[in-house]
């Protein structure tokens, strides 16, 4: 019996440990701190000693800082999200357009990292708007959801663009695609093509992907630490699931993914592209390609992918 009684209350503080770890990463997986104040590391780049203190207490990020801008024309637009934060965007015209294209960074990126792209949507003849999701870049806040209360920044991004031109394309990466996924039912937008780049499946896949990427097992871990999130952050964060949300997709899509990708996998990728209902849906696979930009790192294949795409 005292044997018995000694486990249960090893496992209770293991489990409230658990707990207590799980809360102080999901905090600083979700806050950001002032411009330079930390180095940012991917957990690939971290020696053995910074991995351990990843693992027990996790990683202070500072905020994503913009480092360039357009070389051609543009506009810095400033929209308001319903909590009264402001965010940035570029707003890059195109003589003779023949639609928009939206670009949504990733998780603690912002929209400088995504030139390229814009430039070669611009080249096939579309505006562009650029925008820092709250947290980011030149946008105000230091929080971040992963994607769910950024469905709301895409919502006013759409709406801004909605008011110049009626031919709407969304495009997103990562987080920023995860965002899409959301946000086009949510808040009934009917754009009319949308492209996802290494969308993760659900929040929580998205916390494992991380967690793989510093070797440490994903469950139950992963869970707990989304869940700390979602309560840190005022939602139910084990709710967030793109590849459910992919089921009131109907507009045409294409997906991409990198077959080197250690954040999100294949079989998150096969999920949220069997689970579009869209008539006319593509899956490219980038092989020489990771969690990264296709346009820097297999630009003739991801602009052939895209051109065909968007004819």
């Amino acid at each position: 019996m005292k044997l018995l009684k000694r486990l249960l209350y090893f496992l209770l503080i293991l489990f409230l440990l658990l707990n207590i770890i799980a809360a102080f990463h999901a905090w600083k997986f979700t806050h950001f701190y002032p411009p330079g104040t930390f180095k940012n590391k991917k957990p690939e780049q971290m020696n053995t000693w910074e991995k351990v203190k990843t693992v027990t207490l996790g990683v202070r990020l500072s905020k994503s800082v913009i480092r360039l801008q357009p070389n051609v024309p543009f506009e810095t637009v400033l929209l308001h999200t319903k909590d009264d934060l402001r965010l940035e965007g570029w707003y890059i015209p195109t003589p003779r357009a023949i639609g928009t294209v939206i670009l949504f960074h990733g998780y603690n990126a912002c929209k400088d990292g995504y030139l390229p792209e814009a430039y070669y949507f611009r080249q096939l003849g579309y505006n562009t708007f650029m925008i820092d999701f709250r947290g980011n870049g030149n946008s105000e806040g230091n929080t971040c959801t992963v994607g769910y209360k950024e469905a709301e920044d895409v919502k006013l991004a759409y709406e801004y663009v909605k008011q110049k031109d009626k031919h709407i394309i969304l495009w997103g990466m990562s987080m920023g695609a995860a965002a899409i996924i959301r946000a086009v039912p949510a808040y009934q937008l009917h754009p009319d093509k949308v492209i996802l780049e290494s969308s993760f499946a659900t929040l929580t896949d998205a916390v494992k992907g991380r967690m793989r990427a510093v070797h440490l097992p994903g469950t139950p871990l992963a869970q707990m630490l989304t869940f700390w999130g979602g309560v840190e952050q005022g939602f139910w964060s084990l709710d967030f699931k793109p590849e459910r949300d992919a089921r009131q997709i109907n507009m045409p899509a294409l997906v991409c993914w990198g077959s080197h990708d250690t954040r999100v996998n294949k079989e998150e990728t096969d999920l949220i592209y069997q689970h579009l209902n869209s008539r006319k849906k593509q899956l490219v696979i980038f092989t020489g390609s990771g969690h990264q930009s296709f346009c820097r790192h297999e630009p003739a294949k991801w602009k052939s992918a895209i051109k065909e795409f968007l004819q």
